[in-house]
């Protein structure tokens, strides 16, 4: 029994520490709340790293920065946040349009009140994409108005393999629907 208890300390003691080793905050990252579910130990969703979260490995690290900065610059000048999400699972969830849903949510995407953020959320393995709005971006950025970004900006482009052009396109075609 004691030996099953300091194995399980290592174990927590390692884990706590792999966590803490990040690499150094670039400015501009985002300030993306990170939430844990105070019900388990188990995480839903990954933790945001930045208005960019590239957890597929789609994008180069180029790729990456040049729309991360779109998205500071865009912050800065309006206060809506714009978050970038990659995924290769949606496990637990097996609804894609409800994990998009809640990972915003988690995530805090927007500023409380003002409810003015959106979260792209884009599944190379999955072949899905979904745009999610808050209650206060939601009367400009319509589910329709949405879904012709995706249809007529984003799918094109991802169709042919460009799924940064994908998603970069679609989300200055958001920025500017949104001014």
């Amino acid at each position: 029994m004691k030996s099953t208890k300091v194995i399980a300390l290592l174990i927590l003691t390692i884990s706590s520490l792999s966590l803490g080793c990040t690499a150094p905050e670039t400015e501009g990252q985002s300030q993306l709340k990170q939430l844990v579910s105070s019900e388990s130990n188990e995480r839903k969703f990954p933790r945001p790293v930045g208005y960019v979260n590239d957890f597929e490995n789609i994008l180069t690290p180029e790729q990456v920065e040049a729309l991360n900065k779109i998205l500071v610059d865009y912050k800065q000048k309006r206060t809506n946040e714009i978050a970038v999400v990659t995924v290769p699972s949606i496990a637990p969830y097996s609804d894609f349009d409800e994990y998009a849903l809640e990972l915003s949510k988690e995530w805090g995407v927007g500023e409380k009140g003002k409810n003015n953020g959106l979260t792209i959320v884009f599944s190379k393995t999955l072949t899905r994409v979904r745009i999610s709005t808050g209650l206060g971006t939601e009367k400009i950025l319509t589910d329709e108005v949405c879904q012709r970004v995706v249809d007529q900006i984003m799918v094109p482009n991802f169709q042919k393999g460009k799924l940064y052009e994908g998603i970069s396109l679609g989300t200055a075609e958001l920025i500017k629907l949104w001014q």
